[in-house]
């Protein structure tokens, strides 16, 4: 699953790991059917340790009772200490977050690409709601022409 991010600009993916994710039996079986949505995501160092807020994984069908999961529960980031120092340090300084970019099965383990990337002022946001009406009244205008 891949995430595109409509209120960040500037994604800085240069240099920046794949990190590995703690699931549950249920989570990882949810995911390879493609029952993941990264929309709202975003990852926190909290004491040292990184966790990953806002992704939803769908519960698994077959999974009842002790075997499920909540589907919006943080989970555990698995970086190096050095990773995480250095992630905090250009968060702090840069005023940046950590997001998501797209979570990965390689070799039967679960990873997640990540990125740091900085929110759009609210300029930016007017100029992209802008730019977005005016490509959508060109395709409206388009379409009338090719009615007739």
């Amino acid at each position: 699953r891949h995430t595109r991010y409509p209120l960040v600009t500037g994604v800085q993916t240069c240099a920046l790991p794949i990190s590995g994710i703690v699931l549950l039996g249920s989570e990882v079986k949810s995911l390879r059917t493609g029952q993941v949505q990264l929309a709202d995501a975003y990852a926190r160092i909290v004491d040292g340790e990184a966790w990953l807020e806002g992704v939803h994984i769908a519960p698994y069908q077959f999974a009842v009772g002790v075997g499920a999961h909540d589907p919006d529960r943080a989970r555990k980031l698995l970086l190096h200490a050095a990773e995480i120092r250095r992630f905090r340090e250009r968060i702090m300084k840069d005023r940046l977050t950590l997001v998501p970019l797209s979570i990965i099965l390689r070799d039967g383990k679960v990873k997640v690409e990540l990125a740091l990337a900085q929110g759009r002022t609210k300029g930016d946001k007017r100029n992209a709601i802008a730019e977005r009406d005016v490509k959508r009244e060109i395709q409206r205008e388009i379409a009338q022409r090719n009615r007739r």
